[in-house]
C-alpha cells in the first residue's frame, strides 16, 4: 500500500481548513485516512503559530515507514526542519508569453517615435531661437553704436555751453 503525507480539506466554503494526514494514496482526498498528522489553517497570518501544526514523531515514523509527502506537505516539513527539500528551478516562469512579448515590443517603438518626435521638435524650436539671436544680434549692434554716439555728442555740447 503506498501512503501519501497530504492535505485533507475542511471547512466551509470560501472558509478552507486543512488535516494533514497519512492516506493510501489511492483514497479520495477527503476520505477515509490513516492518521492525522497535524493542521494547516491558510486564513490564519503567515507569522501565526497556529497556521501550521505538526505531530512531529508521527511525520518521522510515517516517512519512515516510506511515505511521500505531497509538495505542499512537503514545504511545511522543510520549513519545520523535518525534511529536507531541495528548491525547484524554473528559469521561465516569470517570462512573458509570446503575445506580451509583442505588446512590449510594440510599445517600446511607439515610445522611441514619441522620443524622437519630441527631440526633434526642440531641435526645431531651438533652431528658431538660435535665428530669432542672430537676427537681434545683427539688429543690436547698430542700436547700441547709436546708444554710444548719444552720450558722446551730449558731453560735447556740455562742453561748448559751459
Amino acid at each position: 500500500m503506498a501512503i501519501a503525507l497530504r492535505l485533507a480539506r475542511g471547512g466551509a466554503k470560501k472558509r478552507p481548513y486543512y488535516r494533514i494526514v497519512a492516506a493510501d494514496s489511492r483514497r479520495a482526498r477527503d476520505g477515509k485516512y490513516l492518521e492525522q498528522l497535524g493542521t494547516y489553517n491558510p486564513m490564519l497570518p503567515k507569522d501565526s503559530d497556529e497556521r501550521v501544526k505538526l505531530n512531529e514523531d508521527r511525520i518521522r515514523y510515517w516517512l519512515g515507514v516510506g511515505a511521500k509527502p505531497s509538495d505542499r506537505v512537503h514545504r511545511f516539513l522543510d520549513a519545520a526542519g523535518i525534511l529536507e527539500r531541495a528548491p525547484k528551478n524554473n528559469p521561465k516562469k516569470g517570462e512573458p508569453g509570446d503575445a506580451a512579448k509583442e505588446r512590449a515590443e510594440e510599445k517600446a517603438a511607439k515610445a522611441a517615435e514619441a522620443e524622437e518626435a519630441a527631440k526633434a521638435a526642440t531641435e526645431e524650436a531651438a533652431a528658431e531661437e538660435a535665428a530669432v539671436e542672430e537676427t537681434a544680434a545683427e539688429e543690436a549692434p547698430a542700436e547700441e553704436a547709436a546708444a554710444e554716439e548719444a552720450p558722446a555728442e551730449e558731453a560735447t555740447e556740455e562742453k561748448s555751453e559751459g
